[in-house]
């Protein structure tokens, strides 16, 4: 498919999700023909692509109307966007305090994705994973929270889809060793990462909460192993506690 093409089809699909954003009600193939100055046909083949990916539902009726998959999209984009705007000064915050890099991370399926960083020169180590870059729960401090936060079901699906593929010789790669990791993960109350990502770099990180009590991401510091400083984990927590309490979360939620 060529680019010129690609574009075309992307602009005849967001004509059809606008044409049944602007209904309230599941509308015909025929209605959206006219509505989107497109032949039947045409939008009958696109509707039919986005019925597979969830993006619009067709009702036994034959009608369409906009599906689930959007709505699962927003509210990702959602809880991103409000963490990001809740955690950007506590994080240049805790950045100036330790002079450390300070990430912001949320969970995508078996991976974590950074969302956010307040990082400078002095920190003293080079940031090899950009905002958007990607890293394996079980690598990674924030991973360790999401990891210790799913049942022994996911656990054990998480542990067989990705074979606990390690990057060092710190790498965790066996599921007892994951256990006992995620158990003292859930008695601290925090979770560290000892070079098993990067040699010479080490995490610490704390939960983000949102109004529910939901784990919605995780705050990290990170720092040369021979530069980190227990002394960090307090503010760490607090900034994390700091945040959740901007997104609604009461203390006693997590509790109850």
């Amino acid at each position: 498919m060529t680019s010129r093409t690609a574009i075309q089809v992307l602009d005849r699909m967001m004509s059809l999700l606008d044409a049944l954003a602007d209904s309230d009600e599941a509308q015909s193939l025929k209605r959206l023909s006219e509505l989107t100055d497109l032949h039947p046909s045409t939008a009958h083949r696109i509707l039919n692509d986005m019925v597979a990916c969830r993006l619009v539902e067709r009702a036994d009726s034959g009608t369409y109307r906009l599906g689930l998959k959007l709505l699962e999209l927003g509210n990702l984009v959602k809880a991103r966007l409000s963490v990001r705007d809740a955690a950007q000064l506590p994080m240049r915050a805790l950045h100036k305090l330790t002079g450390q890099t300070v990430n912001l991370s949320v969970r995508q399926g078996d991976e974590i994705v950074y969302i956010d960083r307040a990082y400078s020169e002095r920190s003293g180590m080079q940031v090899v994973r950009a905002i958007g870059g990607r890293a394996p729960l079980h690598l990674t401090s924030v991973g360790k929270l999401f990891l210790a936060d799913d049942d022994s079901v996911k656990l054990k699906s998480y542990v067989s889809k990705t074979g606990l593929n390690g990057h060092t010789q710190n790498s965790i790669s066996d599921m007892a060793q994951l256990e006992k990791e995620l158990d003292l993960v859930k008695t601290l109350g925090h979770a560290r990462d000892d070079e098993e990502l990067e040699l010479g770099v080490s995490c610490m990180a704390a939960a983000i909460l949102d109004d529910t009590g939901k784990l919605v991401a995780g705050l990290s510091l990170s720092a040369p192993t021979e530069r980190m400083q227990d002394d960090w984990l307090k503010s760490l927590k607090d900034t994390a506690m700091q945040i959740s309490k901007s997104l609604g979360y009461k203390p006693s939620l997590k509790s109850a």
